[in-house]
């Protein structure tokens, strides 16, 4: 077939972009003709609050991306729909995540359309954790322009059938394992790369830092009496994306500042191997959530995790099988880790990682995504 992805792909760095790169090669791999349609213009800085939304590393080799879209224009927006019409492709597929796409994505795919194009969305997420009125009135717009739709958690299915009067076809399939991140290192290579003593057991939150997050209440969490017997250390690792001396009172304030390394700028790819191959646990102790691609970054490096019970997170961490699943509570958080870390778990989780990561495929994506009806 011939696939067209339209969505972040390099030069735009971040989880977006790595899936997208990632579900094109697995077409590839099958055998299909694969390109990528990303941006010039992806939206302006004022919605963007990391410091760049550009990749430092080298292009990747083996795709075909071409930067087409210009989502401030609509002038754009109508060349681009005509130049995929001209395509002729099989499967046109958009990633969505953001209500301030809608009038650019949904333009695009009206246009596309074709009796032998089918137009399929991938949902990250319909409705954002922090929302605004747009996400209430821009959404149904891009809805009523696809063909059928992919999400990877339940919760994202209920949010489309919130805009999608038509009932048409959905698909919940998990979200596959970032894998492109390298092999699993050895602790001390890893400590040694990171500048961090190994003889430390450690606790990873990775990823960009906002409020629905709860890097908050991980730090009151990690500030029980329990947990500071222990050999223990917490790695804070990615970008602020919100003012960070709010953080950073709350460990002055509960005088955890010689128990924390905070490694707070992006991450990028090539050294995101080196803190889940040092770390013992992952925690993701979100206020609110679709899925996440941490979770899948895990499930790579076969590490155990801490997920609350929001969203999809629940769908894909069995309950003390390969991790926890908890209140968004620091009562709750602390007793799991102390739990984790006096009792020695980590070794029965990883065997059962090892075994449950094998659900997590890009061929069941691939299967999803083509077994959806036109």
């Amino acid at each position: 077939m011939r696939i067209i992805i339209i969505g972040p792909a390099f030069p735009y760095r971040g989880g977006l972009a790595a899936f997208n790169e990632q579900l094109a090669r697995e077409y590839i791999k099958q055998g299909n003709d694969v390109e990528i349609i990303t941006y010039t213009v992806q939206y302006p800085g004022f919605l963007f609050p990391g410091k760049t939304q550009y990749s430092t590393e080298t292009a990747p080799s083996d795709l075909t991306i071409t930067r087409k879209i210009n989502a401030l224009n609509p002038l754009n927006w109508f060349s681009v729909g005509q130049f995929l019409k001209s395509k002729s492709a099989d499967k046109i597929i958009f990633c969505y995540w953001m209500a301030f796409m809608s009038p650019c994505l949904g333009t695009i795919s009206r246009l596309a359309k074709s009796s032998k194009t089918q137009v399929i969305a991938i949902i990250h997420n319909m409705i954002p954790h922090e929302r605004t009125i747009l996400d209430i009135i821009l959404p149904r717009y891009f809805i009523k322009s696809i063909d059928g739709f992919v999400a990877m958690s339940e919760s994202v299915i209920v949010d489309i059938n919130k805009f999608d009067s038509e009932n048409k076809p959905k698909v919940m399939t998990p979200h596959p394992i970032y894998d492109h991140y390298g092999s699993i290192l050895d602790k001390k290579k890893s400590a040694y790369k990171l500048g961090l003593k190994s003889d430390f057991s450690y606790i990873l939150f990775f990823g960009f830092i906002r409020y629905y997050k709860g890097l908050d209440l991980l730090l009151e969490a990690f500030s029980d009496s329990r947990l500071r017997k222990l050999p223990i250390r917490l790695i804070i690792a990615g970008e602020f994306y919100e003012d960070r001396k709010l953080y950073l009172d709350i460990i002055a304030r509960l005088g955890l500042e010689d128990y924390i390394e905070l490694r707070t700028e992006f991450i990028p790819d090539n050294e995101v191997k080196n803190y889940f191959s040092l770390a013992d646990l992952i925690a993701q102790p979100y206020r609110s959530a679709t899925q996440s691609g941490v979770s899948q970054i895990a499930y790579h490096f076969e590490k155990p995790m801490l997920v609350t019970n929001v969203g999809g997170l629940a769908e894909i961490v069995p309950n003390g099988k390969v991790g926890y699943v908890v209140a968004p509570d620091p009562i709750q958080i602390a007793d799991a880790l102390v739990d984790f870390f006096v009792n020695s778990r980590s070794e029965k989780m990883i065997e059962n990682l090892k075994i449950e990561k094998l659900k997590f495929s890009w061929s069941r994506m691939i299967e999803a995504i083509d077994n959806l009806e036109k």
